[in-house]
């Protein structure tokens, strides 16, 4: 007995003391940003590789970005059944870069970011929900506030505010919405019955960056660069109710055509050379991005910033129908606003 109080238990040695075994050259080492050094921006966020945990899939998303930006089709050799040959104008060919929102994060102060991407052109196509629509639209009538979550959406409800998590919208700005568009849909329908003009969701858009005519707007920018922004769900929300309403006010009702534009967005993707895509939040925008570049088989570069689990069967944490349908790569959820700053900084 004394014998065994003197000695470590086996069974205990052999679970604690594995040996260790050595890992391959070059793996790399947890090792964060050295603020000693002073602030330079561009080596704190290149330092988020190799911090670790969620900060680590930052700096894979950033690398993402970047190639999509750097990439050029004079980077790769020539083929024999290659439309472009010569050298200089392959250097003109960059990757296709599609960019997918939610309404919040127009709601939110994101859009001033949005507006920067697309007045310098760094997106290619927009894909978004109604209320990344009209949400950019009445932010230039009338500003949204900031709340708080705590608030009582009943009490609000009384005073005729409306809550978007923790931003504040008065029924008021609603209103002047309706007085934009009512307006803008008698001209578009008498177009439509006088011109034969055939209007899609992604034109009803492009008329609206247009008559907002405000440098604020990220869709005014999308007009002006002739961006596409598709938005298969445009009737969900007010646009639609402002549509339902319109419906009865004349005997001809305006129609937008949803089969043009899912040609034309899958069209984006077939005929692209090269993608890149970059997807903020789930469901909708996710799922028609994808969509469209599996009629290319798959994108060639990804990022996806979400908060959706794959457990709940839902296209937006679904991990591994991304990858079946683009042949992507799936980071986990991140900050948008830390994917997106990248962006700016290679300007």
């Amino acid at each position: 007995m004394a014998e065994q109080d003197n000695k470590v238990p086996a069974v205990a040695e052999n679970a604690v003391m594995v040996q260790s075994e050595t890992l391959p050259e070059g793996t790399p080492t947890v090792r964060g940003y050295d603020f000693e050094a002073g602030l330079d921006f561009q080596r704190f966020l290149s330092s988020y590789l190799t911090t670790g945990f969620q900060a680590m899939a930052v700096g894979q998303a950033m690398e993402q970005i970047n190639s999509m930006l750097e990439w050029r089709l004079s980077d790769e050799a020539v083929k024999e059944d290659d439309d472009v040959k010569d050298e200089a104008e392959r250097a003109k060919v960059r990757c296709k870069v599609f960019l997918g929102y939610t309404s919040n994060l127009i709601s939110s102060g994101l859009r001033e970011t949005f507006k920067f991407l697309t007045k310098h052109k760094m997106v290619d196509v927009i894909v978004t929900t109604a209320g990344g629509i009209e949400e950019d639209i009445i932010k230039c009538l009338a500003p949204t506030f900031l709340g708080d979550f705590s608030l009582s959406g009943e009490q609000l409800r009384k005073r005729g505010i409306n809550r978007i998590g923790n931003l504040l919208v008065p029924n008021e700005n609603y209103v002047k919405f309706e007085n934009f568009l009512m307006p803008l849909l008698d001209q578009m329908l008498k177009e439509q019955e006088e011109n034969n003009v055939e209007w899609t969701p992604s034109s009803f858009i492009h008329r609206l960056g247009k008559e907002i005519d405000n440098e604020d707007s990220v869709y005014y920018w999308c007009y002006k660069n002739n961006i596409p922004v598709y938005c298969p769900a445009l009737t969900d929300g007010s646009i639609g109710d402002m549509i339902y309403f319109h419906s009865y006010k004349h005997e001809a009702r305006l129609k937008l055509d949803i089969a043009a534009d899912i040609r034309n967005m899958n069209n984006e993707a077939a005929f692209a050379i090269k993608t890149g895509i970059i997807i903020l939040g789930g469901g909708l925008v996710k799922h028609h991005i994808c969509n469209a570049n599996l009629m290319r088989n798959g994108a060639d570069f990804s990022v996806f910033v979400n908060t959706g689990q794959e457990f709940d069967g839902s296209d937006s944490g679904a991990r591994y129908v991304a990858m079946t349908l683009s042949s992507m790569l799936f980071f986990p959820p991140l900050c948008c606003f830390c994917c997106l700053v990248r962006l700016l900084l290679l300007l």
